[in-house]
């Protein structure tokens, strides 16, 4: 009698939950990149931001909406997908303005050139964007006429997934060339931790794909490399090289 009586109160708070989980899911996504461009907008600095990140998210996104087509998953990955692209295009909007301010080489650098040596470094906002679409134009054209291959299916969603996977990659590598995490956000990077925590734990509660479990371990594992790096950087940062005198100086000593 007593469950009877308490059971109009826990259906609506399980569905309460759920929205509060699918609403996390859509938006949670972007909160850790918050941080990030309010420090690349009060310094006027985004050295300390691989761009790489945001091109692997557009591609990883753009991938998993094409994947929806084949084989349709959840409503909350799929609007994930389009707010994470939304946002990408806006912090490589701020960091192109912010680099090409700074820049003192005004060679113009645009992506109809086609110059391998200058990808993902042009002059314009608009240059990405014309990329963006151009490969969501081929990946779409590919997709339209291999949808009916479940082979091609799954291969496209675990490609969207392995991508999505790789994001702290680039962002990793900056910090071993430079020895430094020096401009990258601590606070952002924690952001991705809890979140792709999250993620991964709402893939493998509600039976989504195996890419997506999977390839979601893989991401916190990435996440937990970079907070091990923001840690020896820190602790055990880089002694600078000594100064050597050059000869004239010398001479003129």
């Amino acid at each position: 009698m007593e469950a009877e009586g308490l059971g109009w109160l826990l259906v609506p708070l399980h569905q309460l939950v759920s929205w509060g989980a699918a609403g996390a899911m859509v938006f949670g996504g972007v909160v850790p990149y918050i941080p990030q461009y309010r420090d690349i907008r009060r310094t006027q600095n985004a050295e300390g931001f691989s761009t790489y990140v945001c091109l692997v998210l557009l591609v990883a996104n753009i991938l998993r909406i094409l994947f929806w087509f084949g084989r349709h998953f959840e409503s909350p990955l799929l609007w994930q997908s389009v707010v994470m692209i939304l946002t990408m295009l806006l912090m490589l909007k701020l960091c192109t303005e912010v680099r090409v301010a700074n820049e003192l080489n005004l060679k113009r650098r645009v992506f109809s050139d086609f110059d391998p040596h200058h990808f993902w470094h042009w002059s314009s906002f608009a240059d990405y964007v014309q990329c963006v679409l151009a490969f969501t134009g081929v990946a779409g054209y590919i997709t339209y006429l291999s949808i009916d291959s479940a082979l091609f299916v799954e291969t496209l969603g675990f490609l969207a997934v392995l991508t999505e996977a790789m994001l702290g990659v680039p962002q990793l590598y900056r910090n071993h060339r430079h020895q430094s995490t020096e401009g990258m956000s601590i606070k952002m990077v924690l952001m991705w931790t809890s979140g792709d925590t999250f993620k991964t734990a709402y893939f493998l509660l509600n039976a989504a794909p195996l890419q997506f479990s999977v390839c979601g371990l893989l991401q916190v594992l990435v996440d937990l490399a970079i907070l091990g790096q923001a840690y020896v950087f820190t602790r055990y940062p880089l002694k600078p090289a000594p100064h050597v005198a050059h000869p004239a100086s010398a001479k003129a000593l």
